[in-house]
């Protein structure tokens, strides 16, 4: 039986055109922000473009050029080594990037913000613009190649999880900025843009989480469960659950709320049972019934 492919669009289907218009403007913010946040500060935010932006200012290299004369072969050896992981939207990803990069300078100029000296204020915008660019690729199931393919192909060797692999990659291609422009500076600052970067990446694919999940054991559980059902009209589940010490046999409340209910639940068992256990988590994307749809999310 042929398998299906679930996640590929259907060529000039509605889903195809939101999907590359989505990959567009993420591939242009994300260029802007290498462009005019990153390169003229000599802010190395790991990655190709990490590397391209030393190339850049050390040789005189196209930025985007020189991203592409990585990303091309890496993506060619990912695909005979790895499978067909890497598919024709990874291509359109990093053709589109090197190509506003170096357009972009043209139109605007080298250095249109005109920040000077402000290095602090640039890794902290650059990290937020390049974040939303990688973060709407990503919502388009795409990857922007580079490092995270060299990443893909060493951990494959190495035993060393994706995660962690990529992570040495990257704090190598920092290290390797404070070698070569010889200022203790960049590193931080670059290290700060990463941070930054990653943070909102979480916030355009998860959006802002205000939902809590909040574990509950209490030895008045039916009256919590009485509160929670008909006080708050929330649902939730009940785990059964035995004291490590005591080995006495509990049930424990699984209940997901928003920031406002929190504060009500609290009130509730602070009079029903001051001595309860509550452990409250931040719940960075909730999907199901009372909440947002799987089906609203795929779509989204």
């Amino acid at each position: 039986m042929a398998q299906r492919n679930l996640t590929k669009d259907k060529l000039f289907s509605k889903d195809w055109f939101i999907s590359y218009g989505l990959l567009t403007l993420g591939t242009f913010i994300l260029s802007f922000g290498y462009a005019f946040f990153m390169s003229p500060y000599k802010i190395v935010p790991g990655g190709i473009y990490g590397i391209s932006i030393i190339l850049h200012h050390q040789l005189g290299f196209p930025l985007g050029m020189s991203a592409l004369c990585f990303n091309l072969p890496l993506t060619l050896i990912g695909l005979k080594i790895l499978g067909p992981r890497f598919g024709a939207k990874t291509f359109a990803c990093f053709l589109l990037t090197a190509f506003f990069t170096d357009s972009l300078p043209y139109v605007f100029g080298e250095n249109p913000l005109h920040l000077d000296d402000e290095v602090l204020l640039a890794s902290i915008f650059g990290g937020v613009v390049m974040g939303i660019g990688v973060g709407l690729i990503f919502k388009t199931r795409s990857s922007s190649g580079g490092t995270d393919v060299l990443a893909s192909i060493l951990s494959r060797y190495t035993h060393i999880p994706l995660g962690q692999q990529l992570m040495i990659i990257d704090s190598c291609i920092v290290l390797l900025g404070f070698i070569v422009f010889k200022d203790w500076k960049v590193p931080l600052y670059s290290l700060l843009t990463i941070f930054i970067m990653g943070k909102v990446i979480d916030i355009v694919m998860q959006g802002f989480a205000s939902e809590k999940t909040l574990f509950i054991i209490s030895n008045k559980t039916e009256e919590i469960r009485d509160v929670i059902i008909n006080d708050l009209g929330r649902g939730g589940t009940l785990l059964d659950g035995k004291g490590m010490y005591s080995g006495q046999e509990k049930e424990v409340i699984f209940i997901t709320v928003s920031r406002r209910e929190v504060v009500e639940i609290q009130k509730y068992i602070s009079k029903i049972d001051p001595s309860a256990f509550m452990v409250i988590i931040n719940a960075n994307e909730i999907l199901g019934e009372g909440f947002k749809s799987l089906q609203k999310k795929i779509e989204d």
